[in-house]
């Protein structure tokens, strides 16, 4: 298929709905919304991602101000001149590498169109377009127009006008004679030149070093690990850092070609092949150079340049403010290692509570205990001696070296930091203001140092070094609650139940099947013994997960009083608050929690609990706006997946726990997101750590210490609810089949029977299969919603996942749509597959880089397979014989499987699935029954047995 790359637009432009449907998908973080993308089950190609990458990469540059105005010829017929006023991208340095990194990748689908060969070319068509609509749709609609010239007719308008009033206008044309325009590129061309720069054999490198020097000894300071014995005490001046900067050449055409400006000068023409005229070369670039490092001039007034000595300052000036614009304006940079891991002189706080020690006891008081605080200047992680400040004092330079580590030093921050330990070297302050400086940006405390390190003792260091969960002792859980813990779930108690003492947020990250829930459940049943009469606990989950929350609360803790808020008959007004009265927890969905918002904010809560917390990853969403709006005294997430896409979902949840505490969102993409996804800045990624450790918990079942406590195989009942579409197609088919059932009797009964289970179990799988329509999945499905989760969690974990159903008409829709909506392979095996297909099939799914997800119909895919590959198995559908669901379970449980497996019955509250699966747990009987047994059982049922059977209750239907 041929892209042309003047369509590119459509995703900036708002009248178009492929513009949207596709700007909804692939840009998520700028087109919010709570309903997934309009293209259905259509499965993103190569291409178009592709182009979502350039899209993104043409988004930042224009938010950085990476671009330059410019002008493109073009024709109409008429007399005057033609041309378009066009934004463009500036190109040079890192994001030159960038975008070369992104030509490379391009697929060849995106160079379908005839005459497209150059990959380079068409990706610079792509991005010219997208950089255009980028920074027109940040430019203000009424920006002013330039006042015209005196003196100058107003029926010939300058072309500098028109050209800047096209810039930010709908119309981008340029109507002028052509000498006119010709004088504007002409004028533009430095613009244009700066915006590309053309291709060079070679670019200018600069290479600092350090030499060891006594010349100076005077100004530069050299503070060794290892003095002599002679040294003073404030640290005699040694042997003085001295700096050098090489001049190099490095090959456009093979990188790791690098030459130094002495070998150029040497040269007789050996290099000539891989740098042109290498001397020449050399001469033009530093040419270039100094005009972005004037400070370079001196080292050029040499007949033949090769290098500038450089003193301590004018180092420090280098590494701090010249080597980035260099390498910004395309140059080539390389300086010492242990520049980007140098250590800062900042400001530590060791702080102490009252109570503070090694027991790990929970606190019996909360943010605003007092605590005393020592404060001390340090260099990274070592406090820095009185003899050494002196020292750093007495030096007066920007680089020292001390203790083996160089440190940059601003002499005015020492003097600051020096004043402030005199006036606040002991203090008093809370908890949460250690809290607030442990996570606080340099830029946002009123400091004269960035604060380096923030240390505590007892139960106040274990929370900010993230080992409370080990050191906090476990909790005793009152005899009502019927679970056993696990270690790491006693663990994960004891670590909530410290920061509900606290009042501080928490984000329970555990992965998937490692219990999350149980460990809410005992949160809640300890905490109310402790205290009965506190208010009730809010949990807000999908919609799919109330009837989990229900069977697991009546399973682990039926002390809890639980009441649900949700469906049409929910209460509403006064009645809601008075059936509030002797309530534990109230459960509600994200829908109607944002319906019902009025009466939820109008009370303070004793806890508010976000299930599936991913939920509110987009900080635009109605679900989070309006969870924000919530009073309550202590917040909790429970998610497997706090990041998913990007690390602005990660701030969102942070924001819902502990408001703030990330700073603004703006400020938290600039800080953080930026540098982290599109750079790898490990620097920024370990302060986000910092900043999120106290309150993030997150155990993976690739740890030992967890894998060893884990059963062999976990069994999970996996509640959902219908949608309100199949209950109505639901009640409808049990009217008409009981009427039915009632008239027959013998064989005709029994098949009567059957086919209205079949119809049943099809309507709870989609309409669609019921109606035969081949109609869109779309939200129709509760069991298909509820998958979609599930998938995304055990996709984001890296695991392979098999689903079984009965049906191969519901797995041929799932087939594309779960293909698109995962953007991945999924393999298929049903009863029609070939031998050779078969086995084929299942040896791309044991490969690596194979299907994830693995659809089989029960029949064909429930025996004589191994596919150990997969750790996780879902029935979509029951079989109603555990014999014939645990032959299929085989397939992923069987020897040669080296992990756990999770298996997952899908079982809709209320319906006919529900009853059945009681009616199989109250009989152990039926546990044992033999293979092909089927469902044959329950044909012989009464009929009056058969109606509350088949019967909808309300807890079945959705919003």
């Amino acid at each position: 298929m041929w892209v042309n790359p003047a369509a590119f637009t459509a995703f900036g432009d708002e009248r178009s709905g492929l513009g949207l449907g596709l700007a909804s998908t692939l840009f998520p973080e700028r087109y919010p919304g709570d309903e997934p993308d309009s293209l259905g089950d259509v499965r993103i190609a190569a291409s178009v991602r592709f182009l979502a990458e350039v899209g993104r990469f043409a988004d930042e540059l224009a938010e950085r101000g990476r671009v330059l105005p410019g002008i493109a010829w073009m024709t109409d017929g008429s007399e005057d001149a033609v041309a378009e006023a066009r934004w463009r991208a500036v190109l040079r340095g890192p994001d030159a590498l960038a975008f070369g990194d992104l030509i490379a990748g391009m697929p060849a689908a995106f160079r379908a169109e005839p005459g497209s060969e150059d990959a380079g070319e068409l990706g610079t068509s792509a991005l010219d377009v997208l950089i255009d609509a980028a920074v027109r749709g940040r430019l203000p609609r009424d920006l002013p127009m330039l006042p015209p010239r005196r003196g100058r007719k107003p029926l010939q308008p300058r072309a500098a006008e028109a050209w800047l009033e096209a810039l930010h206008t709908s119309d981008t044309r340029v109507r002028v004679p052509a000498s006119a325009l010709a004088e504007l590129e002409q004028g533009l061309a430095p613009w244009s030149e700066y915006a590309r720069e053309a291709a060079a054999p070679a670019r200018a490198t600069f290479r600092l070093s350090e030499i060891l020097s006594t010349e100076d000894v005077g100004e530069d300071l050299l503070l060794s690990p290892d003095l002599p014995e002679h040294a003073s005490a404030v640290g005699e001046p040694l042997d003085v850092p001295a700096w050098r900067l090489e001049f190099l050449l490095q090959s456009s055409a093979d990188p790791s070609l690098l030459v130094a400006a002495e070998q150029v000068w040497r040269d007789g023409g050996a290099l000539a092949r891989w740098l042109g005229r290498p001397q020449e070369v050399l001469l033009a670039e530093l040419g270039k150079a100094v005009r972005v490092y004037p400070d370079l001039e001196p080292g050029l007034r040499q007949p033949r340049p090769t290098g500038l000595d450089l003193d301590s300052n004018g180092a420090f000036a280098f590494l701090r403010d010249a080597a980035p614009a260099l390498d910004e304006a395309g140059f080539g940079v390389l300086l010492p290692s242990w520049w980007d891991r140098r250590s800062k002189l900042g400001l530590k706080l060791s702080a102490s509570t009252p109570m503070g020690d090694d027991t790990g006891k929970a606190p019996a008081f909360g943010r605003e205990q007092l605590c005393d605080f020592q404060w001390s200047l340090a260099v990274g992680d070592h406090t820095l001696t009185d003899d050494e400040i002196a020292a750093l004092a007495q030096a007066k330079a920007p680089l020292v070296r001390m203790r083996g580590q160089w440190v940059s030093v601003d002499p005015e921050q020492l003097r600051r930091g020096i004043e402030f330990l005199r006036r606040e070297e002991t203090g008093r302050g809370t908890v949460a203001d250690v809290l607030r400086l442990a996570a606080a940006h340099p830029d946002d405390v009123e400091l004269p140092l960035e604060v380096a390190t923030v240390t505590a003792d007892g139960w106040l260091g274990a929370l900010l070094d993230g080992s409370a969960d080990a050191r906090i002792q476990p909790v005793s859980l009152p005899e009502s609650f019927r679970a056993t813990l696990r270690p790491y779930q006693e663990r994960g108690l004891s670590w909530l139940n410290f920061l509900a003492a606290l009042g501080v947020g928490a984000c329970l990250a555990d992965d998937m099947g490692l219990g999350k829930t149980v460990q809410l459940l005992a949160l809640e049943a300890v905490r109310r013994e402790e205290n009965p009469e506190a208010g009730p606990t809010l949990l807000v989950c999908p919609m799919s997960l109330i009837g989990n929350w229900e069977a697991e609360a009546a399973k682990f803790a039926p002390g809890l009083r639980m009441s649900v808020h949700h469906g049409p008959d929910r209460l509403r007004g006064e009645d809601f608050g008075a059936a509030l009265t002797g309530i534990d927890i109230v459960v509600t969905t994200y829908t109607t929690l944002t319906r019902d918002l009025e009466q939820f904010e109008a009370l303070t809560w004793n806890r508010v609990v976000l299930d599936e917390a991913q939920a509110v990853k987009n900080r635009l969403s109605h679900a989070t706006k309006a969870v924000k709006r919530l009073t309550a005294t202590h917040r909790i997430a429970l998610t497997g997946t706090p990041v998913e896409n990007r690390l602005g979902e990660m701030w969102s949840i942070m924001d819902f726990l502990n408001p703030g505490i990330l700073g603004s969102a703006e400020l938290f993409r600039t800080r953080y997101s930026i540098p982290i996804e599109r750079h790898r800045d490990e620097a920024a990624a370990e302060r986000v750590r910092a900043i999120t450790r106290p309150y993030l918990l997150r155990r993976v079942k690739t740890d030992p210490a967890i894998i060893d406590d884990l059963p062999e195989k976990i069994e999970i009942k996996q509640y959902y609810t219908l949608t309100n579409e199949q209950a109505s197609l639901y009640q409808s088919v049990v009217d008409d089949m009981m009427e039915k059932i009632e008239e027959s009797d013998g064989i005709e009964r029994r098949g009567n029977v059957l086919a209205a289970m079949a119809k049943l179990k099809q309507i709870c799988n989609h309409p669609a299969q019921l109606l035969h329509d081949r109609s869109a999945i779309g939200r129709r499905s509760g069991k298909v919603l509820r998958l979609e989760e599930i998938l995304d969690e055990i996709l984001a974990e890296g695991d392979k996942v098999l689903c079984f159903t009965q049906y191969t008409e519901f797995a041929e829709m799932l087939l594309p749509h779960l293909a698109a909506r995962f953007d991945t392979d999924v393999a298929y095996l049903h009863g029609g597959t070939s031998r050779q297909n078969r086995t084929e099939m299942v040896r791309r799914f044991h490969a690596d880089d194979g299907p994830p997800i693995f659809l089989l119909s029960l029949k064909a895919g429930g025996t004589g397979l191994n596919l150990t590959a997969a750790n996780h198995v879902i029935h979509l559908d029951r079989w109603w014989n555990p014999a014939v669901e645990n032959q299929a379970t085989d397939r992923a449980f069987r020897i040669g499987q080296k992990r756990r497996v999770q298996v997952r019955k899908f079982i809709c509250r209320g319906t006919l699935e529900e009853r059945i699966d009681n009616m199989i747990e109250e009989k152990a009987s039926l546990a044992n029954m033999v293979v092909g047994d089927g469902e044959g059982w329950l044909t012989e049922l009464s009929t009056q047995s058969l109606r509350e059977l088949f019967a909808l209750s309300k807890e079945a239907v959705s919003d």
